[in-house]
Protein backbone atom coordinates (compact mmCIF):
# COMPACT_ATOMS: atom_id res chain seq x y z
CA UNK A 1 0.00 0.00 0.00
CA UNK A 2 3.02 2.09 0.66
CA UNK A 3 4.47 1.70 -2.47
CA UNK A 4 0.68 2.43 -4.60
CA UNK A 5 0.58 5.33 -2.32
CA UNK A 6 3.95 6.81 -3.45
CA UNK A 7 3.78 6.44 -6.62
CA UNK A 8 0.10 8.04 -6.79
CA UNK A 9 1.92 11.32 -4.81
CA UNK A 10 4.49 10.89 -7.78
CA UNK A 11 2.00 10.91 -10.66
CA UNK A 12 0.42 13.82 -9.19
CA UNK A 13 3.39 16.21 -8.91
CA UNK A 14 4.47 15.44 -11.94
CA UNK A 15 1.78 16.23 -13.69
CA UNK A 16 1.47 19.58 -11.51
CA UNK A 17 4.68 20.03 -12.77
CA UNK A 18 3.88 20.25 -16.19
CA UNK A 19 1.10 22.32 -15.90
CA UNK A 20 3.10 24.52 -14.22
CA UNK A 21 5.69 24.83 -16.76
CA UNK A 22 3.11 25.50 -19.17
CA UNK A 23 1.80 28.55 -17.47
CA UNK A 24 5.60 29.79 -16.77
CA UNK A 25 6.33 29.82 -20.41
CA UNK A 26 3.39 31.71 -21.21
CA UNK A 27 3.62 34.18 -18.41
CA UNK A 28 7.15 34.89 -20.31
CA UNK A 29 5.99 35.61 -23.98
CA UNK A 30 4.84 39.19 -24.91
CA UNK A 31 3.37 40.72 -27.85
CA UNK A 32 5.83 42.01 -30.28
CA UNK A 33 5.21 46.11 -30.48
CA UNK A 34 7.19 48.53 -33.01
CA UNK A 35 7.93 51.12 -30.63
CA UNK A 36 9.35 51.91 -26.95
CA UNK A 37 7.68 54.34 -24.21
CA UNK A 38 9.23 56.65 -21.63
CA UNK A 39 8.22 59.80 -19.84
CA UNK A 40 10.54 62.87 -18.14
CA UNK A 41 8.82 65.64 -16.66
CA UNK A 42 5.00 66.50 -18.27
CA UNK A 43 6.22 65.15 -21.46
CA UNK A 44 5.19 61.42 -22.78
CA UNK A 45 6.82 59.96 -26.39
CA UNK A 46 5.47 57.32 -27.91
CA UNK A 47 5.61 54.97 -30.41
CA UNK A 48 9.54 55.28 -30.33
CA UNK A 49 11.21 53.12 -33.03
CA UNK A 50 13.42 53.13 -35.96
CA UNK A 51 11.51 53.17 -39.12
CA UNK A 52 12.69 49.76 -41.66
CA UNK A 53 13.28 51.07 -44.61
CA UNK A 54 11.17 51.25 -47.69
CA UNK A 55 12.09 50.15 -51.00
CA UNK A 56 12.38 53.25 -53.72
CA UNK A 57 13.62 55.46 -50.91
CA UNK A 58 17.36 56.68 -49.48
CA UNK A 59 16.91 54.94 -45.97
CA UNK A 60 19.41 52.01 -45.72
CA UNK A 61 19.90 51.22 -42.23
CA UNK A 62 23.26 50.15 -43.27
CA UNK A 63 26.37 51.46 -41.66
CA UNK A 64 26.98 54.93 -43.45
CA UNK A 65 23.65 55.27 -44.52
CA UNK A 66 20.64 56.81 -42.73
CA UNK A 67 17.77 55.87 -41.05
CA UNK A 68 14.67 57.53 -39.60
CA UNK A 69 13.12 57.57 -35.87
CA UNK A 70 9.43 58.27 -35.86
CA UNK A 71 7.59 59.00 -32.27
CA UNK A 72 4.78 60.82 -30.97
CA UNK A 73 5.78 63.21 -28.07
CA UNK A 74 2.80 64.67 -26.30
CA UNK A 75 2.95 67.93 -23.68
CA UNK A 76 0.85 67.21 -20.71
CA UNK A 77 1.53 70.45 -19.18
CA UNK A 78 -1.29 72.97 -18.97
CA UNK A 79 0.82 76.22 -19.46
CA UNK A 80 3.95 75.94 -20.06
CA UNK A 81 5.85 75.38 -23.68
CA UNK A 82 8.64 72.92 -24.53
CA UNK A 83 11.10 72.70 -27.12
CA UNK A 84 13.14 69.04 -28.03
CA UNK A 85 16.36 71.04 -28.36
CA UNK A 86 18.29 67.95 -29.87
CA UNK A 87 18.61 63.87 -30.23
CA UNK A 88 21.86 62.40 -29.48
CA UNK A 89 22.63 58.71 -30.31
CA UNK A 90 26.12 56.71 -30.84
CA UNK A 91 24.63 55.77 -34.03
CA UNK A 92 25.61 59.14 -36.27
CA UNK A 93 24.79 62.71 -36.14
CA UNK A 94 20.76 63.37 -35.69
CA UNK A 95 19.29 65.68 -37.77
CA UNK A 96 15.84 67.11 -37.12
CA UNK A 97 13.40 68.85 -39.63
CA UNK A 98 11.02 70.44 -38.07
CA UNK A 99 7.56 71.03 -39.53
CA UNK A 100 6.92 73.00 -42.15
CA UNK A 101 6.56 76.82 -41.51
CA UNK A 102 8.34 76.65 -38.09
CA UNK A 103 11.78 77.46 -37.03
CA UNK A 104 11.80 74.79 -34.54
CA UNK A 105 10.22 72.04 -32.71
CA UNK A 106 7.78 73.43 -30.56
CA UNK A 107 5.46 71.53 -27.81
CA UNK A 108 2.23 73.82 -26.94
CA UNK A 109 0.79 72.96 -23.47
CA UNK A 110 -2.00 69.76 -24.55
CA UNK A 111 -0.14 69.30 -27.84
CA UNK A 112 0.90 66.30 -29.96
CA UNK A 113 4.13 66.32 -32.18
CA UNK A 114 4.39 63.45 -34.79
CA UNK A 115 7.73 62.46 -35.85
CA UNK A 116 7.05 61.31 -39.65
CA UNK A 117 8.70 58.85 -41.83
CA UNK A 118 8.92 61.11 -44.82
CA UNK A 119 10.20 64.23 -45.41
CA UNK A 120 8.57 67.31 -44.51
CA UNK A 121 7.60 69.40 -47.77
CA UNK A 122 8.04 72.82 -47.08
CA UNK A 123 5.22 74.43 -49.22
CA UNK A 124 6.73 77.80 -51.13
CA UNK A 125 5.01 81.35 -49.74
CA UNK A 126 1.98 82.06 -51.71
CA UNK A 127 1.83 85.85 -52.75
CA UNK A 128 -2.14 87.35 -53.08
CA UNK A 129 -2.71 91.33 -54.25
CA UNK A 130 -6.28 92.91 -53.95
CA UNK A 131 -8.06 93.71 -57.18
CA UNK A 132 -8.03 97.24 -57.60
CA UNK A 133 -11.19 98.88 -56.66
CA UNK A 134 -13.46 101.20 -58.32
CA UNK A 135 -15.74 104.24 -57.30
CA UNK A 136 -18.49 105.62 -59.95
CA UNK A 137 -17.83 109.22 -60.55
CA UNK A 138 -20.79 111.63 -59.03
CA UNK A 139 -22.67 113.16 -62.19
CA UNK A 140 -24.15 116.59 -62.07
CA UNK A 141 -27.20 117.42 -63.70
CA UNK A 142 -28.48 121.28 -64.14
CA UNK A 143 -30.77 122.34 -61.49
CA UNK A 144 -31.07 118.98 -60.21
CA UNK A 145 -28.88 118.36 -56.81
CA UNK A 146 -26.08 116.32 -56.84
CA UNK A 147 -25.77 112.83 -56.42
CA UNK A 148 -23.05 109.83 -55.81
CA UNK A 149 -22.80 106.32 -56.41
CA UNK A 150 -22.47 104.38 -53.48
CA UNK A 151 -20.53 101.36 -53.01
CA UNK A 152 -20.90 98.86 -49.88
CA UNK A 153 -18.05 96.27 -49.55
CA UNK A 154 -19.38 93.01 -48.12
CA UNK A 155 -19.25 92.36 -44.89
CA UNK A 156 -16.53 89.86 -43.64
CA UNK A 157 -16.31 87.51 -40.16
CA UNK A 158 -12.76 87.20 -38.54
CA UNK A 159 -13.43 83.58 -38.50
CA UNK A 160 -15.53 80.60 -40.43
CA UNK A 161 -18.08 79.31 -37.90
CA UNK A 162 -17.87 76.39 -39.38
CA UNK A 163 -16.13 73.08 -37.38
CA UNK A 164 -16.31 75.44 -34.33
CA UNK A 165 -17.75 74.01 -31.26
CA UNK A 166 -19.95 76.19 -28.99
CA UNK A 167 -17.92 78.78 -27.61
CA UNK A 168 -16.44 79.34 -31.12
CA UNK A 169 -12.92 77.82 -30.78
CA UNK A 170 -11.74 75.56 -34.17
CA UNK A 171 -11.17 71.94 -33.96
CA UNK A 172 -7.26 71.12 -32.87
CA UNK A 173 -5.34 70.46 -36.44
CA UNK A 174 -4.28 66.42 -36.50
CA UNK A 175 -0.53 66.17 -35.69
CA UNK A 176 0.07 63.95 -38.45
CA UNK A 177 -0.57 66.35 -41.03
CA UNK A 178 2.00 68.33 -40.78
CA UNK A 179 4.97 66.15 -38.66
CA UNK A 180 8.63 66.69 -37.92
CA UNK A 181 11.48 64.51 -39.58
CA UNK A 182 14.25 63.13 -37.54
CA UNK A 183 17.17 61.56 -39.44
CA UNK A 184 20.33 59.89 -38.14
CA UNK A 185 22.95 60.26 -40.96
CA UNK A 186 26.46 58.58 -41.42
CA UNK A 187 25.79 55.41 -39.38
CA UNK A 188 28.29 54.25 -37.72
CA UNK A 189 26.59 50.39 -37.46
CA UNK A 190 24.22 48.18 -39.27
CA UNK A 191 20.91 48.73 -37.44
CA UNK A 192 19.21 45.29 -37.32
CA UNK A 193 15.97 44.16 -36.45
CA UNK A 194 15.39 42.83 -33.06
CA UNK A 195 18.08 44.62 -31.36
CA UNK A 196 17.32 48.11 -29.83
CA UNK A 197 19.54 51.13 -29.51
CA UNK A 198 19.99 53.80 -26.96
CA UNK A 199 18.86 57.36 -27.71
CA UNK A 200 18.77 60.45 -25.71
CA UNK A 201 15.94 63.27 -26.42
CA UNK A 202 16.87 66.04 -24.88
CA UNK A 203 14.08 68.99 -23.65
CA UNK A 204 14.68 72.68 -22.73
CA UNK A 205 12.36 72.43 -20.11
CA UNK A 206 11.82 68.93 -19.31
CA UNK A 207 15.30 67.55 -19.08
CA UNK A 208 16.79 64.60 -21.04
CA UNK A 209 15.56 61.43 -21.24
CA UNK A 210 16.94 58.23 -22.47
CA UNK A 211 14.94 55.45 -24.86
CA UNK A 212 15.95 51.67 -25.57
CA UNK A 213 14.52 52.49 -29.21
CA UNK A 214 13.95 49.27 -31.40
CA UNK A 215 14.20 48.42 -34.72
CA UNK A 216 10.51 48.22 -36.88
CA UNK A 217 10.59 45.00 -38.40
CA UNK A 218 8.53 45.49 -41.32
CA UNK A 219 5.63 43.96 -42.85
CA UNK A 220 6.76 40.72 -43.23
CA UNK A 221 9.87 38.85 -40.94
CA UNK A 222 11.44 36.03 -42.35
CA UNK A 223 11.96 32.83 -40.32
CA UNK A 224 15.12 31.19 -40.62
CA UNK A 225 14.99 27.51 -39.63
CA UNK A 226 17.79 25.30 -38.24
CA UNK A 227 17.99 22.33 -36.07
CA UNK A 228 17.69 24.47 -32.94
CA UNK A 229 14.65 26.04 -34.41
CA UNK A 230 11.20 24.86 -32.02
CA UNK A 231 8.42 23.86 -34.39
CA UNK A 232 6.32 27.06 -36.21
CA UNK A 233 3.31 28.26 -34.84
CA UNK A 234 0.54 25.85 -35.41
CA UNK A 235 2.86 22.43 -35.49
CA UNK A 236 2.14 22.24 -31.36
CA UNK A 237 0.89 19.18 -30.72
CA UNK A 238 -1.33 18.39 -27.40
CA UNK A 239 0.31 16.10 -24.49
CA UNK A 240 -0.71 18.66 -22.00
Amino acid sequence: MVTVAALAAGAAIALSGCGAGQISQTAEQVAAVNGNSADVGDLALRNVHIVYPAEGTSYTNAKGGKAVIALSIINNSESVTDELASITTDLGTVKITPAAGKSGVQLAPQQTVVAGTHPVKHAAPTTTTAAPTTTAAPTTTAGAPTTTARTTAPTTTAADSHGADDHGAQPAADPEANPILIEITGLTKDITPGLTYNVSFNFKQNGTVQVQVPVDAGLHTERHESDKSGPAEGEHKGGH
